[in-house]
């Protein structure tokens, strides 16, 4: 039974999983060694998950662990960089294994998948929280940013949008609906698929790039104020899944509003031109991810909503920690 942080370490994280070739030195000296091969970028991700903020204290542990490491591995996705080393600080108020437990497995099975090996991190005492520092490997020049879109150039986004706010509202109680549909929306909210194979096919091909955390409405808006551009959305061209609009008994309208705001998506929403576009279908084809072309990057600053090339005065909002994000 663990009985202190170094019980915590040896049990529960230490020697769990085989070691990369690029590891020289893991989780028992005061840093981990690694070893970067020449020509490459070290990508490096930090986020934090707060209990009673981004899941509920009482919420399922292994859903919890998955949700945390996914959401930093589609950062890595989102600059076209692979997976490959992780760093966790975890703060606990107690000792409790029967937490412990699904939360690693569930930790180490989804670092497993992507070859990302656990390298360091922390262990404490206080209010349930989740640090991770993820690092990757892109090739020099390679990188995908947030700045390089150019007017004229393609708008677009992979999987389906909307269904990660629908499964929170039934989390949090706030809609019901018929339960295998809510157990499809629910998982989609916890275990969203980080797109890294697709980041890793659009380097070279994307302008720009960024994952969906604060709903596309608000991060899309990054891609214009770092490339000095306006950005133009049409929501009929929004991805919808048959359960979202299952969810919202068919209102189209309601499932394009959640699909422009829903946070916590961690699909890739990315620009690219028209002349890549036989590129980016030849680039993708071996993803078996599904991607849609939204909208269009154009002159000026900001961003608009248009429905059938209409100007939409939608007054909507995506996520923000501290305040609220206004389109």
């Amino acid at each position: 039974m663990a009985k202190s942080e170094f019980d915590i370490i040896k049990q529960y994280f230490a020697h769990q999983q085989q070691q990369r070739d690029d590891v020289v030195l893991a989780i028992g000296d005061d840093c981990a060694l690694v070893n970067v091969p020449a020509n490459y970028h070290v990508a490096i991700s930090t986020d934090s998950l707060v209990a009673g903020t981004h899941f509920l204290v009482d919420a399922d542990p292994a859903f919890v662990a998955y949700k945390a490491l996914a959401s930093n591995i589609s950062d890595l996705a989102a600059m076209g960089a692979t997976p490959a080393w992780v760093s966790l600080a975890l703060t606990l108020p107690i000792i409790d294994e029967a937490w412990l437990a699904p939360f690693c497995h569930s930790f180490f099975e989804l670092a497993n998948r992507y070859n990302i090996q656990l390298i360091g991190g922390d262990t404490t005492k206080g209010p349930l929280s989740i640090t991770l520092t993820v690092q990757g490997l892109v090739p020099q020049g390679q990188a995908l940013t947030r700045s390089g879109a150019q007017v004229g150039d393609d708008i677009y986004v992979t999987g389906n949008l909307g269904d990660s706010a629908a499964g929170l509202a039934l989390i949090l109680n706030q809609s019901q609906c018929e339960p295998s549909l809510a157990a499809a929306l629910v998982e989609r909210h916890f275990k969203a698929q980080p797109r890294v194979n697709v980041g890793e096919a659009l380097r070279g091909i994307a302008s720009a790039a960024l994952d969906i955390s604060d709903g596309v409405i608000a991060d899309v808006k990054h891609i214009g104020e770092r490339s000095q551009v306006a950005i133009d959305i049409d929501v009929e061209k929004l991805p919808l899944s048959a359960e979202l609009l299952a969810f919202c008994d068919g209102d189209r309208q309601q499932a394009q509003q959640l699909a422009l705001t829903s946070g916590e998506e961690y699909e890739l929403c990315f620009t690219a031109s028209k002349a890549n576009r036989d590129a980016l279908e030849m680039a993708l084809a071996h993803t078996n991810v599904k991607y849609s072309c939204i909208g269009e990057v154009t002159a000026g600053r900001g961003l608009s909503l248009l429905q059938l090339g209409k100007p939409l005065n939608w007054k909507l909002s995506g996520w923000d920690h501290f305040g609220i994000t206004n389109n």
